[in-house]
């Protein structure tokens, strides 16, 4: 009887045992912390906007939503680059856990606030040359994303398909955006290659975009608007001098034609921004961005608006025509 005693307090005492180690034990449940996500966008204009929704919807789908396990801040700059980074020196100082940022000022306003945080960007057309990422292929700095480039060899292919005739192409930017010159730098280094002559005029405000087109306009056969958030949102100014002065547009972007450009060769922004949003889940799951590659979007849509076709005049050749998306026409 007493040894059978001892025997039940001896596996009494090996269970107590059992249990305190139990407890002590290190846990790998998930911090129930919400993830606070910062959002800062340059401008408010449908290509960027787009890119924003496409970005939390991909989110949302893998089970990160606003007020549930997540909150998002959106901030919006308004066109202020100064505004940008007081945006960013914000969402830095707030510790958010990930940063947003859509377009190429916010995402260098962020990046100028914070080497600690990860930064997912879109609408960024060459990250490498806004210093971002030591490398598209292997960043090795906080930042990676998805970039909007768009070869402009295909937008001059177009131009060559759609007015055959054109030799002078005119480019108007915003000389303080990094990304509008570097496109303006290839416009021209391939301009030869179509046997164009690249006329480019610059500017600062959308004060400056009539005068500026008025100059421009009698000076070439076609117009060429880049990934430039200003003359983004300028286009429906642009369009419509374009179309009084009889001069068709090839837009970087779907957002132009959908404002008046005639045409072009370009990048869904939803889709953009939703495959950032894939790479925002990874980081957010313990990625880093240092190993993740920045990508780009392969399908291009041809987009044709009908509406400025048919006010210039300009017929869609028939071996385009089965291509195309169009806008307008009704």
């Amino acid at each position: 009887m007493v040894a059978q005693r001892k025997k039940i307090i001896s596996l009494i005492s090996l269970g107590i045992t059992a249990f305190l180690l139990v407890g002590c034990a290190p846990t790998s449940k998930v911090s129930t912390k919400l993830k606070s996500i910062g959002i800062t966008q340059i401008a408010e204009h449908p290509a960027l906007d787009s890119a924003r929704k496409g970005f939390i919807d991909a989110l949302s789908e893998n089970g990160l939503k606003d007020k549930e396990n997540i909150t998002i801040d959106f901030q919006n700059a308004q066109g202020d680059l100064a505004t940008a980074q007081s945006i960013g020196q914000k969402f830095a100082s707030d510790k958010k856990d990930l940063i947003f940022a859509i377009s190429t000022p916010s995402a260098q306003a962020a990046f100028n606030a914070t080497k600690d945080i990860p930064i997912l960007i879109t609408a960024v057309t060459d990250p490498q040359k806004a210093e971002l990422v030591k490398s598209k292929n292997r960043p090795d700095t906080n930042v990676t994303g998805t970039s909007d480039y768009v070869p402009l060899d295909t937008q001059f292919e177009l131009i060559k398909e759609l007015i055959p005739s054109a030799k002078t192409v005119g480019f108007i930017y915003n000389t303080s955006e990094t990304n509008s010159q570097n496109q303006l730098d290839e416009a021209k280094a391939i301009a030869k290659n179509f046997d164009f002559n690249v006329k480019p005029i610059g500017v600062t405000s959308t004060n400056d975009i009539p005068s500026a087109l008025d100059n421009l306009l009698t000076k070439v056969d076609v117009l060429y608007t880049p990934t430039d958030n200003l003359i983004a949102s300028s286009m429906p100014i642009i369009s419509k001098k374009s179309i009084e002065h009889k001069v068709p547009i090839i837009g970087a972007e779907k957002a132009h034609v959908d404002a008046g450009a005639l045409a072009t060769k370009g990048i869904d922004y939803y889709k953009l921004g939703h495959e950032t949003g894939l790479m925002a889940v990874k980081v957010i799951n313990g990625q880093s961005p240092k190993t993740m590659s920045v990508k780009t979007l392969d399908n291009l849509d041809v987009v044709v608006n009908l509406d400025t076709a048919k006010a210039l005049g300009i017929v869609i050749p028939d071996k385009l025509k089965d291509k195309v998306k169009t806008v307008g026409g009704n």
